[in-house]
């Protein structure tokens, strides 16, 4: 297989000493993967990842997963591949690529000398207590992102808002009701619970004037898309002990709650992990409240289930939103 030269000059490589070859499946629907193998000047082996995928889809998802890897790896540099850019092939320009350090996934199991400090709670508890930078043309963190991210094959609504509570009901619930639309058809019973939960639930449980005593919350980066696959053990670049990485991130700047809603919807992550992430990233306040915002994010991800795939994801959004209207809704 040969190497495309728009990759050649992204990472600065020498065709004659450079091959690439398949590296199995892709992450998401349209995409392609592969490994780059490069002998540097100085005689020692590298190894990168590539993704390829065609159209404006796989453009779109590139560039978010891009710009997630780095804000992730920004943060806490151990805990996922950095990207080294995105681009389209010189050859074929429809042809859409994302290049990252070659992770080498060694199981989900915790390496045994893996210390607190290099456990995923830590480096999750970490990514959560660090303020999310300033964007261009802003004089404090926003809530949002600087391009499109995909969760899933959704390209989500990233646009900025200083207000995490008109995020999520804007950005996340009212959004996604629209995709939902879009591959299902009108749905006036879910319509109806979506925007009643996004115009009671939301502000009564995520108003900035309510969570944290009226201080509201600061935006941090999360990796939006954090179930038990998208986490494992494994050394970035080949090169030390493995250790928990993440990877396949849809990062926005958020609640750091809001990460806590896809991994209880889909497990993997037990009692151990939430007691040692806590110690270190502690419950929002109203602690009391804790449960049912977990819900209302896991609440997101039913909804985008449900738009991707339709079935019986809605069953599960029902019933989040039935418990949390009959508690919080007018």
């Amino acid at each position: 297989m040969k190497l495309d030269p728009a990759v050649i000059e992204l990472l600065k490589l020498n065709p004659d000493s450079s091959t690439v070859s398949s590296a199995g499946g892709g992450g998401c629907s349209s995409a392609s993967t592969s490994k780059i193998t490069t002998k540097l000047d100085d005689g020692t082996r590298k190894e990168y990842f590539m993704k390829t995928g065609h159209g404006k889809d796989a453009d779109v998802m590139f560039e978010g997963e891009h710009a997630s890897l780095n804000a992730l790896h920004d943060a806490v540099p151990s805990l996922c591949p950095q990207s080294f850019g995105w681009g389209k092939f010189s050859s074929s320009s429809s042809t859409s690529f994302l290049v990252t350090d070659y992770l080498i996934l060694s199981g989900r199991a915790r390496p045994n000398k893996s210390s607190d400090a290099n456990s995923l709670a830590s480096k999750l508890a970490k990514l959560h207590t660090t303020p999310a930078p300033i964007p261009d043309g802003y004089d404090k963190p926003q809530f949002g992102f600087p391009v499109t991210t995909c969760c899933g094959d959704t390209p989500q609504d990233n646009a900025f808002s200083s207000s995490w509570a008109d995020f999520y009901a804007n950005h996340r619930l009212r959004f996604i009701l629209g995709r939902s639309e879009r591959s299902n058809g009108k749905d006036a019973e879910l319509a109806k619970m979506i925007e009643a939960t996004a115009s009671q639930v939301v502000p009564r449980l995520l108003g900035d004037d309510h969570l944290n005593n009226g201080k509201g919350v600061t935006p941090v980066v999360v990796h939006g898309d954090l179930w038990s696959g998208n986490a494992s053990v494994g050394t970035i670049g080949g090169e030390g002990e493995p250790e928990e990485v993440v990877y396949d991130p849809s990062a926005c700047y958020a609640h750091s709650e809001f990460e806590l809603g896809i991994m209880k919807m889909f497990g993997g992550f037990g009692g151990s992990f939430l007691k040692e992430y806590h110690s270190l990233c502690a419950k929002t306040e109203p602690a009391e409240e804790y449960e049912d915002r977990v819900a209302l994010y896991e609440l997101y991800h039913h909804l985008n289930h449900h738009a991707l795939f339709g079935g019986g994801y809605r069953s599960g959004a029902v019933g989040i939103m039935k418990k949390l209207l009959s508690k919080y809704g007018n």
